[in-house]
């Protein structure tokens, strides 16, 4: 019976500390429960503005500039639409190699100064849809206006 005595002291012990523990644990969550509901109460929920200061200097800065380039694009395309001659030609200067031989042939070496007369003198052994077909590539490649 003493051994069983022991341990229902022991165990009574035990207990004990564990009651006090718990209390120490809750007494520390109502404190934190008490702190948030003031830190909550103090909150008056209204979001502060916020405010952020804008460089205008170099934003006007940077619009003048804009409008500056804006202003000197428009007047290079009116200058470019005043110009009769200014028309946009085809970049391209090259003709297929077919063709080339073929004006060789017929003499005409030179694409920059060809004239229509010629070129219509050295078509004129081709049928009708050849004679089109080498005038087409010819205008594309911007070599005949």
């Amino acid at each position: 019976m003493e051994s069983q005595t022991e341990c229902m002291v022991a165990l009574t012990g035990r207990m004990e500390r564990m009651e006090a523990r718990l209390e120490a644990a809750a007494s520390l969550f109502e404190r934190a429960a008490t702190l948030l509901e003031e830190r909550e109460s103090s909150m008056s929920g209204e979001v502060r503005k916020i405010v952020a200061a804008v460089e205008t200097t170099r934003e006007a800065e940077l619009q003048r500039k804009l409008e500056a380039a804006e202003q000197q694009i428009a007047e290079l395309r009116a200058q470019i639409e005043a110009r009769p001659e200014a028309q946009p030609k085809s970049a391209r200067k090259t003709v297929p190699a077919s063709t080339a031989q073929f004006l060789a042939k017929q003499g005409i070496t030179s694409l920059e100064s060809l004239e229509a007369s010629a070129l219509d003198a050295a078509l004129t052994g081709l049928s009708l849809e050849q004679r089109i077909a080498i005038k087409a590539q010819l205008l594309r490649a911007g070599v005949v206006s």
